[in-house]
């Protein structure tokens, strides 16, 4: 390991820009490096400044190399890698010797050409097909979220035949937080991994920060996950395989108040739909988030054809949900910032728009597991508050009553038993679409 790069003038100790846990992923020989475990261990931050010291020690011998960073969806690539290697550059007083580029995302070294590429999963034909040339190193960062190992298996051997001549490898890392479920596909991934000899499989928490690069306020955080929910904070930070259960939350995490308090106004309005066909519920929640961070619940619509012989069409539920929506934004004087909808349905947001002139966004769904995992952060931080009124009863008894189904809990794909669930589905349509607003950023 290089614990000292002069540049500029000035010696920059590399030791001190990584924990002494990562020496040896810095170090190792092995062309296959598996970097796993809690959120905030900096494993990702390790990786970044590793291929740009890479980068830099080729365009240093006058070399054109390239890089490539992977993510499971093209959309998370600029928040994401991207911005992670332009961090690293400026850690090492690099950034000036690059060129940013977003329409495609790339990274280019003004004097080479060397080249950082940004690629998307989610077109696995297009990963493959790929020919920049030189390749040097391959990052799949997030690599749980991959939709299997057949996109290393299709992709990988695409980028290794770039391997240029002056050097003898291309190394391929592989970043990620362990799946709660032990049946995962990418839990039964590395457990090969640890036996194959080419591979270096490393496993960190913020528990290995020994530089106190945590701060203050991000451990205060941790300590919140930590009281609220053990077993979350345990797979969240420690990086534990805890395994599912059978309750899909936590309800003692749902906390239930008369009214909002005084100190802690709303300063933003949401609503979220789930929409519901001849015999499921159709159900709209109104929520706000306060001034310090909170989300409430402030009031539900619910309406089920279940045993009706006279169903509401489409234009009743449309000026039912619009009633809802107008004498909630009426009650607190606030017009919504975000409307979500179910993606899979489009004919009440069509009739919505007809009588209205208002479309509803629609949420790009992802798997159910990840929709999950981002209530279950924000439950865990404390920060969920329920308004103990009637008609938020039916949230209340659905979450509670949330169960998986036990009979997937031994496959890498589980499920949700799907009776009673309909404010569960909006509640998470409403997390996953506003997840920057809620500090969900994932």
């Amino acid at each position: 390991m290089i614990l000292e790069a002069k540049q500029m003038g000035q010696t920059i100790k590399m030791s001190k820009l990584i924990n002494p846990h990562f020496y040896r992923l810095w170090r190792t020989s092995k062309p296959y490096v598996v970097a796993k475990g809690g959120r905030g261990s900096f494993k990702s931050s390790v990786i970044s400044l590793k291929l740009v010291a890479m980068v830099k020690h080729w365009t240093q011998l006058g070399k054109n190399v390239s890089v490539i960073c992977v993510r499971e969806n093209a959309s998370y690539l600029r928040d994401s890698v991207y911005s992670q290697i332009k961090w690293a550059l400026d850690m090492l007083s690099l950034y000036d010797e690059y060129k940013f580029y977003t329409s495609p995302l790339r990274i280019v070294h003004r004097r080479t050409g060397s080249t950082f590429y940004f690629y998307g999963a989610d077109d696995p034909m297009k990963l493959k097909s790929n020919v920049v040339g030189n390749v040097v190193a391959v990052w799949f960062e997030e690599a749980a979220n991959f939709k299997g190992q057949t996109v290393f298996d299709q992709s990988i051997p695409t980028f290794i035949r770039q391997k240029p001549v002056f050097t003898n490898q291309v190394k391929v890392f592989f970043s990620y937080n362990p799946p709660k479920n032990p049946y995962d596909w990418i839990n039964e991934w590395v457990k090969k991994c640890e036996r194959d000899e080419d591979y270096f499989v490393d496993t960190s928490t913020y528990l290995d920060d020994e530089w106190g690069f945590t701060n203050d306020e991000q451990l205060k955080l941790i300590e919140k996950y930590k009281v609220n929910d053990p077993d979350y904070y345990r797979w969240l930070y420690l990086g534990e395989v805890v395994g599912l259960g059978t309750n899909v939350y936590n309800f003692e995490l749902f906390n239930r108040v008369d009214e909002i308090p005084d100190n802690d106004y709303l300063s933003d309005l949401y609503f979220s739909m789930d929409i519901g066909h001849d015999v499921s519920a159709t159900t709209c929640g109104a929520y706000g988030l306060s001034i310090n961070g909170n989300l409430y619940v402030l009031d539900t619509y619910y309406y089920s054809p279940a045993g009706k012989v006279n169903k509401k069409p489409p234009t009743e539920l449309a000026q039912d949900v619009h009633d809802f929506v107008e004498r909630t934004c009426d009650k607190y004087d606030m017009d919504p910032v975000n409307m979500t909808a179910d993606s899979a349905d489009g004919a009440l947001d069509n009739q919505y728009y007809s009588m209205f002139g208002i479309h509803w966004h629609k949420v790009a769904k992802k798997r159910k597991v990840e929709m999950i995992d981002r209530v279950q952060d924000i439950l865990a931080q404390g920060r969920i508050f329920v308004l103990d009124i009637d008609d938020n009863q039916v949230f209340l008894s659905e979450h509670r009553d949330y169960r998986w189904d036990e009979k997937t809990l031994n496959g890498d794909d589980p499920k949700v038993i799907k009776e009673k669930d309909h404010t569960c589905d909006q509640f998470m349509y409403l997390c996953l679409d506003n997840e920057r607003d809620f500090g969900l950023k994932w």
